[in-house]
């Protein structure tokens, strides 16, 4: 019985290839989001120790120093978060480009194993 030569296997193991590379895109973007959802959650706990120190500084003896570097404090935490959050949705934009790569790369490599079949 004669062998069967699939002519455009080259073809196929370029496209694996692609595939694996664009799985490996998909978790470094995956993984970059993950760090910066991490690193704004930090922010935000560091945002509300702010705002329980300046309570307690506001109930116990008023020091207005310390009451205006808290209130500077939390404010600087603000702006920590909005930039933190634009760079969440920088994050989820590469994390959702890379998902949408690697689809088309699956589905290039299924059609060629379909041809093969």
């Amino acid at each position: 019985m004669a062998v069967f030569k699939y002519k455009m296997q080259s073809i196929l193991e370029v496209k694996e290839k692609v595939e694996t590379q664009a799985k490996q895109d998909f978790a470094a973007a995956q993984l970059k989001l993950n760090e910066e959802l991490n690193h704004l959650e930090e922010i935000r706990k560091r945002r509300e120790e702010y705002v329980a120190e300046g309570i307690r500084l506001r109930n116990t003896d008023i020091d207005i120093v310390a009451i205006n570097e808290n209130k500077r404090a939390v404010e600087l935490m603000d702006e920590f978060e909005k930039q933190q959050l634009l760079q969440v949705n920088v994050a989820q934009k590469e994390v959702d480009a890379a998902s949408y790569k690697m689809m088309e790369a699956r589905a290039q490599t299924k059609t060629y194993e379909k041809l093969k079949e």
